[in-house]
């Protein structure tokens, strides 16, 4: 009797602990610590304002920069520091003249102040620049003149100084790439002729003296295609 008595005691007191453990077996498994959500991506640097007076310059360079007229330079792309030593080149000081004389610059940029000139400088920079297309008929020449230059005439290859895709180094050499042919013929016959000479040292004056036209035009097509 004693005996019987002592094994239902253990059987009820047992019970509970046999319910618990089979609802603990079927609960589900404890969550895990939930992964630290992922780090939001930095934001995308803010697009250059629009500076108010680039709608002037707009009329002949078009308002991202890129020109359509091939007597005005393309400006998408360049570097800024240059951009800028332009702009203060067309404009005189005091009572010196500008040291690049142009007519119609000179009117554009009369009213500018130092911060706008710097404002269009970092606007058209930031712009990206469409890409040319060179012919095919003088490409060849272009193409050596460019990347070797005229050795027999001590012409040196263009892109030592412009990069080899004519992306230009800041403040002293442009960024030629795509530009318009016309326009880079334009200017290569200013630096022959002395009307321009406001290059560093007066190393393109020197050059495109020994520069014949033929040979002006081939790397001014090459230079259209570059990219």
């Amino acid at each position: 009797m004693g005996y019987t008595r002592s094994l239902l005691t253990f059987l009820f007191a047992a019970a509970p602990l046999a319910v618990a453990f089979a609802q603990n077996a079927d609960a589900p498994a404890a969550a895990e610590t939930p992964a630290a959500a992922p780090a939001p991506a930095e934001a995308a640097a803010p697009a250059v304002a629009v500076p108010a007076t680039a709608a002037v310059c707009a009329a002949c360079h078009n308002m991202d920069g890129n020109s359509i007229l091939p007597e005005y330079p393309k400006l998408a792309g360049h570097h800024p520091e240059y951009l800028l030593k332009q702009l203060r080149d067309f404009k005189p000081v005091g009572d010196k003249p500008p040291v690049r004389d142009n007519a119609i610059m000179l009117g554009m940029i009369a009213a500018l102040s130092d911060e706008d000139m710097v404002e269009l400088s970092n606007y058209f920079a930031a712009q990206t620049p469409t890409i040319g297309e060179a012919k095919p008929e003088t490409l060849e020449l272009g193409k050596n003149i460019w990347q070797g230059g005229i050795p027999a005439k001590g012409v040196p290859a263009c892109a030592g100084c412009h990069g080899a895709n004519g992306s230009g180094m800041p403040t002293q050499y442009p960024r030629l790439s795509g530009q318009h042919p016309e326009y880079v013929v334009a200017q290569i016959q200013a630096f022959q002729t002395g009307t321009r000479k406001n290059d560093l040292n007066g190393v393109m004056q020197d050059i495109a003296q020994r520069l014949t036209p033929a040979e002006m035009q081939a790397v001014a097509n090459a230079i259209a295609g570059l990219h």
